[in-house]
């Protein structure tokens, strides 16, 4: 098992019902309709039950991650009907779920329907930490393979997977090592990384874009790329990297996930030194 990203191309994961008819049809239907249809992101909505999510950066994996969690909680996710590569361009033939991200309308939402939302989302975030990985596996994804950030600022987007937690923050850190001599920040941030962290599973994006609802119901947590078996932290610190268009989610991040400020400015300092924001 690697401890760093040296195979950019790796492909962590199986095609699912790779037949013949389904790529052959997948890759007709997405010729008719890109022209008439515009992507939503990787995303080319194909009929109201069905869409793609296909393009050269995106990797099997999230297929077999929805997979997992779909035969392993009860949380609602995409149903995969297929999903292969061709040509150096993966495809994932999935659900399509009606629904509104969770924050349109946030704002005019009464503190009750918020609350609703959000112990649903809690009880969701329970419900993977309740996951155990394989024996023997490290920070990787779901099946023990590659991971994917394109937060971490390295040369290329799929990296791992790791050993271990150590060679993890290593990786990080660009495996620089503790010193006298480095800023005091720098030097707490390093002594945390050797902390015994347990290893959980991650969605890893847990932002109000990637969640479905439709009245007072979460439909649908979406986009499961980043997701992996990661340090116990990183669920808290990556969802606290709120995209700026939706500067209100950061108020409501502790309501559905235990509050970690020691573990927050641990990451903000490796951002500072290793990061990109």
């Amino acid at each position: 098992m690697m401890s760093h990203a040296q195979n950019c191309d790796i492909q962590s994961s199986s095609p699912i019902n790779d037949s013949t008819f389904n790529r052959h049809l997948t890759l007709w239907v997405i010729a008719i309709l890109r022209r008439i249809r515009p992507l939503r992101g990787t995303v080319l909505m194909l009929t109201d039950r069905l869409c793609v999510k296909y393009g050269e950066h995106i990797d099997l994996t999230e297929a077999a991650t929805m997979r997992f969690i779909a035969q392993n909680t009860s949380i609602p996710v995409p149903k995969v009907h297929c999903a292969f590569t061709h040509r150096g361009c993966s495809y994932i033939v999935m659900e399509r779920i009606q629904g509104d991200m969770i924050g349109v309308g946030w704002v005019y939402r009464s503190e009750e329907s918020k609350t609703k939302l959000l112990t649903q989302l809690k009880k969701m975030v329970q419900e993977i930490r309740e996951l155990r990985p394989p024996e023997g596996v490290g920070v990787s994804s779901v099946n023990g393979g590659s991971l994917f950030d394109c937060r971490l600022p390295r040369g290329c987007l799929r990296f791992g997977p790791f050993l271990s937690i150590q060679h993890f923050h290593r990786y990080l850190r660009e495996d620089m090592e503790l010193d006298p001599g480095l800023d005091s920040d720098l030097q707490n941030m390093m002594k945390q990384h050797d902390r015994n962290w347990p290893i959980v599973f991650t969605h890893g994006d847990l932002s109000s874009l990637n969640i479905l609802v439709r009245g007072e119901d979460i439909v649908a947590i979406i986009d499961w790329e980043t997701a992996g078996w990661y340090p116990s932290y990183w669920e808290y610190t990556t969802a606290c990297q709120v995209n700026p268009q939706n500067s209100f989610w950061i108020n409501e991040i502790d309501k559905f996930l235990t509050p970690m400020p020691d573990e927050l400015e641990m990451e903000r300092t490796r951002q500072k030194y290793f990061g990109i924001f």
